[in-house]
């Protein structure tokens, strides 16, 4: 058959590729500023949107939706038309794709900031921009498949595969969680409440790590290190084991994000399990990856963009071990809530995904402007400067994780907590802060080493935009045969694109309604208790100010049932206790301690000079104040939508409360001025400090030890 003559658009990669740049500055120069705040918290010059609440969720989009996404679509649009001998299928949609990505990503730039939040990690864009991601994505999809449907290669390479899962799982993910009531332009609350919130929303937080930094990364993995080290892949049959596997065991693990919580048992050990069998396809990838540098490790030394992918597959399989390990029940009592976790994300995020986007780039732009790397010497330093960075930033954060999770538990002789002052410990650890911030900081020269050798390289050679190329079509009407002897019949499944599709689509699918589909149907799982009522209006306004604000980056709600808890907290928390908590605010992390019992615990003029200047109550404390709250005024015009909102979707607030709910807030937020003006503080009833006071002193005050669940 007569080659045809095509090209490939490459202009849709360069645009992938600066943007991969400009925001992986921007988002770790974020990162970097965040650090610094957490031990200088006068950082943020008493500015709200500089707040590290606000920085972090920031931080965390940036790197991921922004960096690492177009990073994944740069090398997809660059290896999806070499692997198929096809153009993308529309040019059109390439860029409706690259241009709406950016546009989500410059509307999480100015929203976060300004406190415009759901709270749930990794999703918190509020819903306008929740539909244009899927609009922009459903967009990719139709270009990709349109141009898997167009190829010339019968059969689909692996990286393929791994495409293929990315995208239909992210949508998956991304719709099932993002199912929210809208109150105004910028303000929803999900449908989910409380435990089945945090299950769905852990369900997709562990898998955006699972489809968005790693399948798509695992594609990369298996075109560019063949490609700079000119050897094919190690082993095909390790491939089909390592994919299948990968997809099914990993979308079970996400429970593993909330062991000893008010999750049910059975979904706990669920998420233990597959977590554990998660390591036998993750290693099988990394050492697929590894050995297909066999016989080309000479090249390692010489080859600055080998040396980024080496140690990015290295620390591929040390997160992808050390996962496993902290879903461990027993370790896991140690190493939630600390600063373990930071060092655990990190070393994957930092290792895995910045040094293999590292080594894609330095290989790609020579490439995509027809020249050499301006210089690999710059290139080098860059791997050596990042790799420190990772080990500045990793080492303390482990050393500060066991500290907190060891000095937590700690009692004395007599049977009493050795520390039960929570800043005792915060001070113990602020200086592996500081080494972290400098750690990042040494990632981040990096970047910006590498952004100048890029563009002097850029500025030597000429663009590229339609690389010509040749081949055969595709022979029309030659059915492959289904043949159990070549490939395990899997040759027959890589020529069926769509057939391919949709057993993705189940394999993953299976794990997620297995856990997620008992825990809304079955009610023993979900006990409720009498004595728990909905949120009062002006604690509603609290929460969102609680939301906006960004606490829960450092502050759980989760009494787990260990005694050292319970001692330092309270009462451990129940899962009844949260079936009006629209979203969960468990937390992740605790910077400063647990909140789910501080209601009572101080008094209302307590909280007051707490928030104006922590330190006044909490000498040593590393909170940042919140000025602002003493002068902002709640805003009261979407109470009744918000009643009514939450209504909907369960909250048992009596027909037509709305009418009433403005005098109730009025009246609770007069009470609270009274009792501040007892202690010399003059405040007005709808100050936003007084609806924070009014939620932080309902916090746990539902319930006393004894009440009995409702049958």
């Amino acid at each position: 058959m007569q080659p045809e003559t095509f090209s490939y658009d490459n202009k849709i990669v360069r645009y992938f590729t600066y943007a991969t740049i400009v925001w992986g500055a921007v988002g770790m120069l974020v990162g970097v500023i965040a650090a610094f705040q957490i031990f200088l918290p006068a950082a943020n010059h008493g500015l709200p949107w500089l707040t590290f609440g606000r920085l972090r969720p920031l931080h965390t989009n940036a790197v991921i939706f922004a960096f690492v996404g177009n990073g994944i679509f740069m090398g997809v649009y660059y290896s999806l038309q070499r692997l198929c001998k096809a153009r993308m299928f529309s040019d059109t949609l390439s860029y409706l794709h690259f241009w709406g990505w950016q546009l989500i990503i410059l509307l999480a730039a100015i929203t976060l900031p300004l406190g415009l939040t759901t709270s749930k990690e990794y999703a918190e864009l509020e819903w306008p921009i929740d539909i244009l991601i899927a609009v922009v994505w459903v967009i990719f999809a139709i270009n990709m498949f349109g141009t898997i449907i167009r190829r010339r290669e019968r059969h689909m390479y692996v990286a393929i595969w791994f495409y293929i899962a990315t995208v239909v799982t992210v949508a998956l993910l991304h719709i099932v969680n993002s199912i929210e009531i809208p109150v105004s332009l910028f303000k929803s609350y999900p449908v989910y409440a409380g435990v089945q919130d945090a299950l769905v929303q852990w369900w997709y937080g562990h898998n955006a790590v699972a489809f968005f930094l790693t399948t798509p990364y695992l594609g990369l993995m298996y075109y560019f290190i063949p490609k700079m080290s000119g050897r094919p892949v190690f082993s095909y049959r390790l491939s089909i084991i390592h994919f299948w596997a990968l997809i099914f065991i990993y979308i079970w693990a996400g429970p593993h994000h909330l062991l000893y919580t008010a999750l049910p048992d059975w979904a706990q050990s669920l998420g233990t399990v597959f977590s554990i069998m998660l390591i036998a396809p993750s290693w099988g990838g990394m050492i697929n990856g590894l050995l297909t540098l066999r016989g080309a490790w000479d090249k390692v030394r010489e080859d600055p963009t080998l040396k980024f992918m080496v140690v990015a597959v290295t620390a591929y399989g040390m997160a992808t071990f050390e996962g496993p390990m902290l879903s461990i029940k027993s370790v896991n009592a140690i190493s939630h809530y600390t600063s373990w976790t930071i060092a655990h994300v990190h070393v994957g995020a930092l290792g895995w995904n910045g040094l293999l986007t590292f080594g894609v780039l330095y290989w790609l732009i020579p490439r995509l402007f027809s020249t050499q790397l301006h210089s690999r010497k710059l290139a080098n330093a860059h791997f050596w400067i990042s790799t420190l960075g990772i080990v500045f930033y990793a080492v303390p954060m482990y050393f500060a994780g066991w500290t907190e999770g060891l000095l937590w538990k700690q009692f004395n002789d007599v049977g009493m907590l050795q520390y039960p002052n929570f800043l005792e410990i915060v001070a113990q650890i602020t200086p592996m802060y500081a080494i972290r911030a400098f750690g990042g900081t040494l990632y981040l020269i990096g970047v910006f080493i590498m952004g100048y050798n890029l563009i002097k390289t850029a500025r030597s050679g000429k663009a590229v935009d339609n690389e010509p190329a040749q081949a055969p079509a595709l022979v029309p009407h030659v059915e492959e045969k289904f043949n159990l002897k070549d490939g395990y019949g899997h040759r027959w499944l890589e020529s069926k694109p769509v057939r391919f599709m949709l057993l993705s689509l189940v394999a993953v699918a299976i794990g997620g309604l297995v856990e997620i589909i008992p825990t809304f149907l079955v009610k023993s799982n979900i006990p409720t208790i009498a004595a728990v009522n909905p949120y009062t209006p002006l604690e509603i306004e609290g929460r969102d100010i609680y939301i906006r604000e960004g606490c829960n980056n450092c502050h759980s709600q989760m009494v787990r049932p260990f005694r050292s808890e319970t001692e330092r907290y309270g009462e451990y928390s129940k899962v009844g206790e949260f079936v009006y908590d629209h979203p969960f605010l468990w937390g992740s992390k605790r910077t400063g301690p647990d909140l789910h019992r501080v209601g009572g615990k101080y008094p209302d003029a307590w909280h007051y000079q707490h928030m104006e200047d922590p330190t006044s109550m909490s000498p040593g404390s590393i909170m940042p104040p919140y000025p602002w709250l003493l002068t902002a005024k709640v805003n009261t015009a979407h109470i009744k939508s918000k009643i009514s909102a939450l209504r909907s979707i369960g909250v048992p607030y009596a027909a037509g409360y709305e009418e009433q709910a403005l005098t109730d807030m009025q009246q609770q937020g007069n009470a609270i001025a009274k009792r501040l003006e007892e202690s010399k503080i003059v405040v007005n009833w709808d100050d936003e400090i007084v609806a924070l006071i009014a939620y932080l002193q309902r916090l746990g005050t539902d319930i006393k030890v004894g009440a009995q669940a409702a049958p």
